[in-house]
């Protein structure tokens, strides 16, 4: 008979996270609740008189401030509520008034920035000088400040905000069309059966071993695209215009300008993304020539290249072992982040196992007043191992941001946060090829060292590259049609994985299926965030203490310097190519390895 998952009621307490940390119970919550929604009565009052003084500047900072920090904590607990069991309508329930509340106290903090901004540099240098209190905040002032220049009159961004939904409608048109009315067709799965395509089942079913499987899923799944491919262009290309029209009547000098300069990144650091991974293309090359001879195929697809070259591994291992394996592979980061991932540990802030209900998926979450929490769906295997390390490093990323820094630096941009816990994942995969003596397992660690690169810096650098392409194009006045965004996708998927690669039609259409060309230039910080992950790897495990304690220095930094800045301060130049190439260099040493290894177990017929 098949296993069925618990409830929730059956999972052992010690397996589920400890939430009465945040909140006693759900009337504790309520009241919290209630007293939030109470204050927000003051901020017409504040808003009015909070340019009067610097006394009244620092009331109103401090009121917004402290309504936002609440707030979290509120939604918080209803999230994770809801999370671990979404058939539980009351936890809905909270979750969606957490959610109304959100935009309530959104609303009622509106008038901070523009306060601000409209405040004369002379006047806001002698509430400084005025208030002492106020120096505490002058980088979060600065990140206001930044928008200097680039905004409008008041009754021109009153109607600009106006309009922000038609500026949003591709993106939302693009999210309903590809998530609920685009119709797949229907393919064979491995076992013999008729299945419908989705988003999901196509991503599954492209690792079938079955080649007939993939290649079916492939073109079936991507005629549905290609029907509709005018709709998706003119989907595409509006997003692209709305977004160089804001950029231009801001006083930027392109769309990617005005994105990057809301972290506070230099546009130097995109450039040398796109520059570095195209030199490093031959060693992708080299990769996908690899994978083309292992799976013994006459002629590579596009279809060919997410199946597992090596199978899955004999590996298992339940939570207990995970724990110790996570702390010998940790460890050359010190007692004190040792100390964070066993309270981690021993406090109840994972909820491990799988029950019913349960959000699917991994994650880490919390807010600067709680634990930083733990969501796994544990299975005893290698992949759940990394994610446990994965979700690891974002949590003691939390903990020493908000232990070393007031509220309002205690969060960290996205630029960084991929950083923390992909270094986590890199310091497994090194304990893991210095320990185990298995070539079969040894090679699977190889290849998903590999894989990672390819999928994440290479990959979204393509598609980095391409967002950049369209509006460079857009503003030159060049039409974005289907047939444009076809050829130019085709010529830049070829450049990328190179000459052993067939041309397949449908990869040409790839663009049309991907959310991240609606976000605004943000994919290229899958890109940086992991290069410099495993750069800072490398220096923790070779650079000595010294390395250690800058690494340590940016988890504890959280906002409170340009992310750039953090991340020199821990001794990496994210404006200079280094980290890229110290990248790069550590993908051909362990291709090679990999390539050695599979010769030794072709040797023994061992593959």
């Amino acid at each position: 008979m098949a296993k069925k998952l618990p409830i929730r009621t059956e999972v052992p307490l010690a397996m589920t996270w400890d939430l009465t940390t945040i909140f006693k119970d759900d009337d504790a919550w309520q009241a919290a609740y209630d007293d939030l929604e109470d204050r927000l009565a003051g901020a017409n009052v504040l808003a009015e008189n909070a340019d009067a003084s610097a006394a009244n500047l620092l009331v109103a900072l401090k009121y917004g401030l402290g309504l936002m920090r609440d707030l979290e904590r509120i939604y918080v607990y209803a999230s994770m509520k809801s999370d671990q069991d979404t058939n539980n309508n009351f936890y809905q329930g909270l979750a969606a008034k957490a959610g109304a509340l959100a935009a309530k106290v959104s609303a009622a903090i509106a008038f901070f920035d523009p306060l601000v901004l409209s405040l004369p540099a002379e006047k806001l240098t002698a509430y400084f000088a005025e208030e002492p209190e106020l120096q505490s905040y002058q980088h979060y002032f600065d990140s206001i400040l930044t928008q200097r220049g680039h905004l409008l009159s008041s009754d021109e961004e009153r109607l600009l905000a106006a309009a922000s939904d038609v500026f949003g409608a591709s993106e939302r048109t693009f999210g309903i069309l590809d998530n609920a009315d685009l119709k797949f067709g229907t393919v064979i799965d491995d076992a013999g059966d008729e299945v419908q395509l989705s988003n999901g089942v196509y991503s599954q079913l492209l690792e079938s071993p079955i080649r007939k499987v993939r290649e079916e899923t492939f073109k079936t799944f991507y005629q549905s695209y290609i029907d509709l491919e005018n709709t998706f262009a003119s989907l595409l290309a509006g997003n692209v215009k709305s977004q160089n029209f804001n950029a231009q009547v801001h006083n930027y000098g392109s769309a990617r300008e005005a994105a990057l300069a809301r972290n506070h990144v230099p546009e130097q650091v995109y450039d040398n993304l796109v520059t570095e991974v195209n030199k490093a293309l031959p060693l992708l090359h080299r990769y996908v020539a690899l994978r083309k001879k292992l799976l013994n195929l006459k002629e590579l697809h596009s279809y060919d290249l997410y199946t597992p070259i090596l199978g899955t591994p004999d590996y298992e291992i339940d939570f207990e072992g995970a724990k110790a394996e996570a702390l010998q592979a940790l460890a050359p980061l010190g007692d004190d982040y040792l100390a964070v991932v066993n309270t981690a540990f021993d406090n109840r802030w994972i909820d491990v196992v799988e029950n019913q209900g349960k959000r699917s998926g991994a994650y880490s979450g919390g807010s600067y007043d709680t634990n930083p929490f733990i969501l796994l769906n544990w299975q005893d295997n290698l992949n759940n191992l990394d994610t446990l390390v994965h979700e690891m490093g974002h949590s003691v990323h939390s903990y020493f941001t908000r232990q070393n820094q007031p509220y309002h630096y205690g969060d960290y941009p996205i630029f960084l946060a991929e950083i923390a816990s992909t270094t986590n994942e890199n310091l497994l995969t090194d304990y893991l090829l210095n320990s185990l003596d298995d070539k079969k397992l040894k090679a699977y660690i190889l290849n998903q060292f590999l894989d990672g690169v390819k999928g994440t810096v290479f990959r979204q650098t393509q598609f980095a590259e391409f967002e950049q392409w369209m509006h460079v194009q857009d503003a030159a006045g060049v039409p974005l049609t289907a047939e444009v965004l076809d050829d130019a996708y085709a010529e830049l998927n070829q450049r990328y994985y190179g000459p052993e690669l067939m041309i397949d039609e449908e990869i040409a259409h790839e663009w049309e299926r991907i959310p991240h060309f609606y976000y605004n230039f943000y994919v290229y910080q899958y890109s940086t965030g992991f290069a410099a992950a495993v750069a800072m790897s490398d220096k923790i495990l070779h650079g000595g203490e010294k390395a250690v304690i800058e690494y340590k220095n940016y988890l504890k930094a959280g906002s409170s310097a340009d992310p750039i800045d953090v991340m020199k301060a821990a001794g990496l130049d994210m404006t200079k190519p280094d980290y890229l190439q110290d990248t790069f260099r550590l993908f051909e040493e362990r291709l090679t390895e990999f390539e050695s290894v599979v010769a030794e177990l072709e040797a023994t017929d061992q593959l």
